[in-house]
């Protein structure tokens, strides 16, 4: 970590320059020659070569002479942004901002906080000189870098980053003559860049020497601040890259990434494996390797790794059940090729058993299979978004085949919707004897512990209620579990796989989810194509489901007239896979002759298939309308019709409707909600 620095040597060197005391009348003398000369004119001009040199930049960025100030403010909303994005630095300074602020008193001079692009984000010190800063905008908002106001204590400091005086004239605004600023920067302590300037401003009366070492100590103690808070950040997220070590190699570098994406802590191994890998990159504290939203990384880690890193795995750090962080290691084979050479024949038997189950080579399932493919690689949860019947559980056991090394590690999988409330607790976290009323008197332990060393596939992660999210929280943070009525840890080494059809991120911000555990388990998301969007899948999967149903009934493959096939293809399948998986299956059993025409279809299918576009057709006609929410609405009457139908058809029976649709009887309740509350 860079050490932030304590000098007043760039100062002192621009004082030796100067070699006489400051002269008013001859530096505005040399202020007009050089507006109308373009130099100085006289070898012996008083002016310092620093603010020569300023005032050279200033006129190259356009800067108005005879401008009174900043005329560049930022909105309110900008401004809170950039107080948001500066929280850092603002908090560091606030006690040191206070202190000086306290001292100034009514010495009428002003004290002010900028970010690293000298726009000003406090002021404070004597209320006077405030009320007359805003005559020149020298206040919250404006802008006061070189390019925007000309020379200045503020935006000098930022171009020489060294502690920089101007006194009265010396500024190349005619509007600030004035005025005299002292700037310090304040420099980052993970990297030493510049982050921001501390500014002492006021009538030119208030310029003495020891302003200048006031400046710089008060940056000094903001650095100090800024570096016990990075300090004790780093400190926390190596303590949580700590549960993410098991399985790594001896050999294998690690690299620890702050919440801004930036490299806070490397191991030796770390270095020699970077060379080999990202040599357009070097690997330095303070490098910003994956993109940060003011101090939140993106969910998708490793979309944001350089190219030549995506192979590498990638965790999340989570602290206080925030992701504050990431850990990157750097394998000492090829990330794919060690997770293939240490795969058993069983487990890659496996992995090629999981890839062939989901049927179909669209290329929205194929990119979707290769991403999974390489994020079953890592440890991190994976969320798996779909609507109902996209098949996530494949997807889930595609997760489980890919990271398996023996082909022997457990896959559990559990429907959350398919059991009460009281029982799911104890379902998932196993309960002590007695724990509560139905449980068993010996005590038994949950899904998470069956599942140990492998996978666990939590189908419906959205049907869980509140009170026990917290509980999965923690599991996945201490990667121990707590049975129910029992103090006694027990750890788990769990990759979890969750699954649901809602839109969790709304469902967070209707309060219905948990924030914080939205985060947890979709770090890595992904969506799974629905049935419409996998363009020439329909006809393989037909292909797919005839033969095998034809198998398991001893009969012979159906035939399919080309007219049945383009009422097939035009369906929007509401239910997707596992709907035409069920059409297939019933036509089998019930068609007589061994020819599907279209009449040979339940009859509400027919009517539904035969009053929607093609699947092609409605594509092409999104792109050239943007009828997103006539395609939207057009689904949401088809997948009614679909669920009144069943529901009818079973006699009002929810259970027998929500098995024939695929559905859990929960999430058929919700839909029926869904649709009766809009009529």
């Amino acid at each position: 970590m860079a050490k932030p620095p304590f000098s007043l040597e760039g100062y002192k060197a621009s004082e030796a320059e100067q070699g006489r005391p400051y002269d008013e009348d001859e530096t505005n003398k040399a202020w007009e020659n050089f507006l109308t000369f373009g130099d100085l004119r006289r070898e012996n001009a008083p002016v310092r070569g620093l603010i020569e040199e300023s005032w050279q930049r200033s006129v190259k960025s356009g800067v108005d002479a005879r401008g009174k100030g900043s005329n560049l403010l930022a909105s309110p909303d900008d401004l809170y942004e950039l107080r948001l994005k500066n929280d850092d630095l603002l908090g560091s300074s606030a006690e040191t901002f206070r202190r000086i602020a306290e001292v100034l008193g009514d010495a009428a001079t002003m004290v002010v906080i900028t970010d690293r692009n000298g726009v000003v984000l406090e002021v404070g010190g004597d209320r006077r000189t405030i009320d007359a800063g805003h005559d020149i905008r020298l206040e919250a908002g404006a802008a006061w870098g070189e390019a925007v106001t000309g020379t200045n204590g503020i935006g000098t400091a930022l171009v020489t980053g060294k502690p920089v005086h101007v006194h009265a004239a010396e500024h190349f605004s005619e509007g600030i003559k004035a005025w005299t600023c002292v700037g310090s920067p304040i420099r980052s302590p993970i990297n030493g860049s510049i982050i921001g300037i501390v500014d002492f401003s006021g009538p030119q009366a208030i310029f003495h020497r020891h302003n200048v070492a006031l400046a710089v100590v008060a940056a000094h103690h903001i650095e100090l601040a800024l570096s016990e808070k990075v300090r004790i950040e780093r400190m926390r997220l190596l303590e949580a890259s700590i549960s993410r070590m098991p399985g790594m190699n001896s050999a294998d570098g690690v690299v620890i990434l702050d919440r801004f994406g930036r490299v806070i802590h490397h191991n030796d191994m770390a270095s020699v494996r970077w060379h080999r890998i990202a040599q357009s990159h070097d690997l330095s504290i303070g490098q910003q390797l994956l993109p940060s939203d003011e101090g939140f990384l993106a969910r998708d880690l490793v979309k944001g790794l350089p190219e030549e890193l995506r192979e590498q795995r990638i965790e999340p750090l989570v602290v206080d059940g925030v992701v504050k962080g990431a850990m990157l290691v750097l394998a000492a084979k090829p990330r794919a090729s060690l997770a293939r050479s240490q795969m058993s024949p069983a487990a890659r038997a496996a992995l090629v058993s999981a890839k062939e189950a989901i049927v179909g080579c669209s290329d929205a399932l194929v990119q979707t299979i290769e991403k999974i493919e390489r994020a079953a690689l890592g440890r991190t949860a994976i969320l798996l978004e779909g609507e109902t019947g996209v098949g996530k559980e494949l997807f889930a056991r595609l997760v489980h085949a890919a990271s398996q090394n023996t082909g022997k590690e457990p896959f559990v999988a559990f429907n959350c919707g398919a059991v009460s409330k009281e029982l799911l607790g104890g379902e998932l976290f196993g309960h002590a004897p007695g724990a509560y009323t139905g449980a068993t008197r010996e005590g038994r332990p949950g899904r998470f512990e069956f599942a140990n060393g492998g996978v666990l596939s939590l189908d419906e992660i959205g049907e869980m209620p509140m009170d026990l999210q917290p509980y999965l929280l923690r599991v996945l943070e201490e990667r121990a579990v707590y049975r129910l009525g029992d103090s006694k840890a027990r750890p788990v080494d769990v990759r979890l796989v969750a699954s649901t059809n809602r839109n969790l991120k709304q469902e967070v911000a209707e309060g219905r989810f948990r924030k914080d555990l939205y985060f947890r388990i979709g770090v890595v998301k992904f969506t799974i194509p629905p049935l419409r969007e996998r363009l020439g899948d329909v006809d393989i999967l037909i292909d797919h489901f005839n033969r095998q149903f034809a198998e398991t009934y001893s009969t012979q493959p159906l035939h399919f007239e080309s007219a049945t096939m383009e009422l097939l293809r035009r369906y929007s399948w509401p239910g997707n896979v596992r709907e035409l998986r069920n059409l297939v299956e019933n036509l089998v059993l019930m068609t007589i002759t061994g020819i599907v025409a279209p009449k040979d279809l339940p009859e509400d299918f027919a009517e539904a298939a035969s009053a929607e576009p093609s699947s092609v057709s409605m594509q092409a006609a999104h792109r050239s309308t943007g009828s997103e929410g006539d395609e939207i609405a057009r689904f949401d009457e088809v997948e009614r019709r679909a669920i009144e139908r069943a529901v009818a058809n079973a006699g009002g029976n929810i259970a027998a409707a929500a098995e024939k649709l695929g559905l859990s009887r929960a999430t058929l309740y919700r839909k029926l909600h869904q649709y009766r509350s809009r009529t």
